[in-house]
């Protein structure tokens, strides 16, 4: 789903969102059949989806017919008594929420050993290496309105299979991660280093031709947050914490000066003399922020008058038009801040579910990171860089409201947070296969007089 959800234009229709929902729905069924198989069914304790899980109760809870009728807030709609202002895409918005929690639930619990995190892993790797090129190849032989060379565009600039160039970068954020983190905390062997930063170049070029302001801003912030916690963790004691950062600070820095260079050179290789002059360029004068400042005033304006629980999980597309005050040309969809949208959509309730998810993830992932396993240590610093990245461009987009970047936002935090079944040397991961093995002994179904496997015969 990963590769599925970004090629399909990043799931962002109705028929891709039903998609998406129903491979979610088999996956439970899917799920359910390994717990009777077992005979127990797994779950996972990560305190992750405790936010996400309150979220889904927030938005039922805005169904609920416990408004006036006569009370729409100024808005001609239907008669619903719901306090969502738009009960319809609320109802979405929870659908989009569930499916994007079974899929994370299921990667936490059954990314249960280092060999399917590396598979997940490389997965990602070797799937952003192959979307930049596709990037790459579709910006330099169309003029950016057409989405797989045949799809025309009107509103938007589209890089790759995504409609918007913006949430493009914002891909290249989360997959750039990985291999960056496992490059700075010398996770890799030698013979495979070139190969890895190869892919990162790759990926970080095709981030730089979207000419995403936000996206060179959270590539340059997300490069310094790797540079700050690379190395091994807190809890390494087997040399001094001072003296190994002392041994390891030049390294680094000069490791990112490296990549700055390089990084600088190839992007004035591919896109020409001019790819930072368009990208400087996309600043206006007279209003630097693209007309954002207005939207973020109008979605101030929302949080004032509806500060406890929102005015309704996806509802800010109908709201926006009661307290904007410009011309009432532009249809606004998102508040372009996902942080603002999130305090409009779901009030001080879910402001506060959104900021003990970013506590749980960077307070665990942490401490995730102190362990002698390289390549977790690794895995959980390009994971933690790639979330903080996309959060720094939340802050001027709505990165996070595309299902492709939800979806992959939320894996790379599982990864962060995985539990220690999944380090190197661990002696207490729990293999499937044993357990599976020990359900059918115990099994009263099996017959003890029937032979477990016939001899084959010789040719």
């Amino acid at each position: 789903m990963i590769v599925l959800t970004t090629l399909v234009f990043g799931t962002v229709h109705y028929w891709a969102l039903a998609v998406f929902a129903t491979t979610a729905a088999g996956l439970v069924c899917l799920w359910c059949l390994d717990g009777l198989t077992l005979r127990s069914v797994q779950l996972s304790r990560n305190a992750l989806q405790l936010p996400l899980l309150g979220l889904i109760i927030l938005g039922l809870i805005q169904l609920l017919p416990l408004r006036s009728a006569a009370d729409n807030g100024g808005l001609q709609l239907s008669l619903s008594r719901a306090l969502s202002l738009d009960p319809n895409s609320t109802r979405l918005v929870l659908v989009q929420l569930v499916s994007l929690l079974i899929f994370f639930s299921a990667t936490l619990i059954f990314t249960d050993s280092p060999r399917r995190l590396r598979a997940l892993t490389r997965t990602i790797i070797i799937f952003g290496f192959l979307l930049a090129m596709f990037g790459l190849t579709q910006s330099l032989t169309s003029d950016g309105t057409r989405v797989y060379w045949f799809r025309q565009l009107t509103q938007s600039t589209a890089f790759g299979p995504f409609i918007n160039r913006h949430h493009f970068a914002a891909y290249m954020e989360l997959v750039i991660a990985l291999p960056l983190g496992l490059l700075f905390s010398g996770a890799l062997e030698p013979y495979k280093r070139p190969m890895y930063a190869f892919a990162m170049l790759l990926m970080a070029v095709a981030l730089i031709l979207t000419n995403s302001r936000g996206g060179l801003i959270s590539l340059v912030a997300e490069i310094l947050f790797v540079i700050v916690i690379a190395g091994p963790g807190m809890g390494n004691r087997e040399q001094s914490r001072t003296s190994l950062l002392m041994r390891t600070a030049l390294m680094r820095a000069a490791m990112a000066l490296g990549l700055g260079i390089i990084l600088f050179f190839s992007a004035l290789a591919v896109g020409g003399p001019g790819i930072f002059g368009r990208l400087l360029g996309t600043v206006n004068a007279a209003d630097p922020t693209t007309g954002r400042a207005h939207f973020w005033n109008v979605t101030l304006d929302v949080i004032k008058n509806h500060p406890i629980l929102g005015s309704g999980l996806g509802s800010f597309s109908v709201i926006y038009t009661r307290y904007d005050s410009g011309n009432g040309l532009y249809r606004l969809e998102q508040a372009h801040n996902d942080y603002l949208q999130t305090l409009a959509d779901g009030g001080i309730v879910g402001g506060l579910l959104g900021l003990s998810f970013l506590i749980i993830l960077f307070g665990r992932g942490f401490a995730r990171r102190n362990t002698d396993d390289k390549f977790r240590r690794g895995v959980a610093t390009g994971a933690l860089a790639g979330c903080f990245a996309v959060l720094v461009h939340s802050a001027f987009d709505f990165t996070l409201h595309t299902t492709a970047n939800a979806l992959l936002f939320l894996v790379l935090a599982a990864m962060a947070t995985l539990d220690r079944r999944v380090d190197e040397g661990s002696g207490h991961r729990r293999r499937r296969r044993r357990r599976s093995k020990t359900a059918e002994i115990e099994s009263p179904a099996v017959s003890p007089d029937v032979p477990a496997l016939a001899e084959p015969k010789p040719a």
